[in-house]
């Protein structure tokens, strides 16, 4: 793995057990929901998630599969400015693969996926993107960054799809790609940022 990306993640684990930290001392109660409680809520029509299995729900989350349509980077070498007005749409273009197909992603390349689900929240709850443990191990992360779920959100979940090993790596549509873990959200509000409802990459 690359050095820059191992201090990367190395430096967003540190940063999870700080904001654990500060929360535990503030005397707030972290709770990740588990199954009983993730049925209650979509039982209790609190939480949406469609498509949707009863299977897809773990001892504490739910798996989600990837979708057809993916977002790559065009092949330039021009300069891009990291603004805040910045538009990823400006050196991107998007792909979508058709059934029984797959996407190559090459060594060291980022791709955006997204989720066959849309999830849909309610604001007593966030949600975060890990992904799985057994595409980790052959150089694949499925989610680089910003892998947190506003609480009260709608939408697809996107992936930052970015291959670490030396092979060239086939993503096929329809494979349980990533887990989807709920947690407690006290005192928030719902969602209503640029990526609320997204449906694309």
């Amino acid at each position: 793995m690359p050095k820059l990306l191992v201090i990367r993640l190395e430096s967003c684990s540190a940063q999870n057990k700080i904001r654990s930290k500060e929360r535990v001392a503030k005397g707030e109660r972290l709770a990740t929901l588990g199954r009983d409680r993730i049925f209650k809520l979509i039982d209790d029509g609190l939480l949406k998630i469609e498509p949707f299995s009863r299977m897809q729900v773990g001892s504490a989350s739910i798996d989600l599969h990837l979708g057809d349509t993916f977002r790559v980077f065009e092949k330039t070498r021009d300069l891009f400015h990291v603004r805040e007005d910045s538009d990823y749409k400006q050196v991107t273009r998007t792909v979508k693969v058709e059934h029984d197909r797959y996407l190559l992603i090459m060594p060291n390349e980022l791709v955006q996926g997204i989720t066959q689900e849309n999830l849909s929240l309610p604001v007593s709850v966030s949600g975060r993107i890990e992904g799985r443990s057994r595409f980790a191990r052959i150089g694949l992360l499925i989610h680089l960054s910003s892998g947190f779920i506003q609480p009260g959100s709608t939408g697809r979940v996107v992936l930052e799809i970015l291959n670490v090993s030396p092979l060239p790596l086939a993503l096929h549509p329809g494979t349980v790609i990533c887990q989807v873990i709920l947690e407690e959200a006290l005192g928030a509000t719902a969602y209503k940022g640029t990526f609320v409802g997204q449906v694309a990459p």
